[in-house]
């Protein structure tokens, strides 16, 4: 296979960016920039979501049973990077940006424009990203959107162009 095309044609598949956020019951809490979502069902309502295996939020998910996925907006770059480093708590703040805790525990970031809070369901763990399916069990929008919902949506390619995922 050539590295290069394979490289280059991974990295023509567009991603939207979220916080993926968990606490477990013993308090540990992390949050984590992610990119590769998808809706996997209609009914129930699922969403698949690739999380690096030896990161810290993995773990974290695993023992929580739950997740949060917190919908970046245009022009919240700021963010997207903030979560790109392991996250610090302070208060009721995650790495700056402040949360409460969601339904299901999971936090839920205050200044993004939608979240969905998750039950996992599943864990595909192939390669060195393992695959979590969540049943979507609240949902909210704190900003509604003009014109097309996905068009208010942070996408990687909005971080400039050398920063890349995939390939």
């Amino acid at each position: 296979m050539d590295e290069n095309a394979k490289k280059t044609t991974l990295r023509m598949i567009p991603y939207g960016l979220y916080v993926m956020t968990a606490e477990d019951k013993d308090g540990r809490i992390s949050a984590a920039t992610v990119n590769w979502v998808t809706q996997a069902s209609f009914k129930p309502p699922l969403v698949a979501v690739g999380v690096k295996a030896d990161s810290q939020i993995h773990d974290i998910i695993k023992t929580a049973g739950n997740f949060a996925l917190n919908v970046l907006g245009k022009g919240q770059q700021g963010a997207a990077y903030a979560f790109f480093k392991p996250a610090e708590r302070d208060g009721q703040k995650i790495s700056g940006e402040p949360f409460h805790a969601g339904s299901t525990g999971a936090p839920v970031l205050e200044n993004t424009p939608a979240f969905v809070e998750c039950r996992l369901v599943t864990t595909v763990e192939e390669g060195d990203h393992s695959i979590f399916v969540g049943e979507v069990v609240d949902a909210g929008v704190t900003q509604e959107p003009e014109g097309r919902a996905d068009e208010a949506t942070l996408l990687l390619k909005d971080l400039g162009e050398k920063t890349f995922y995939g390939g």
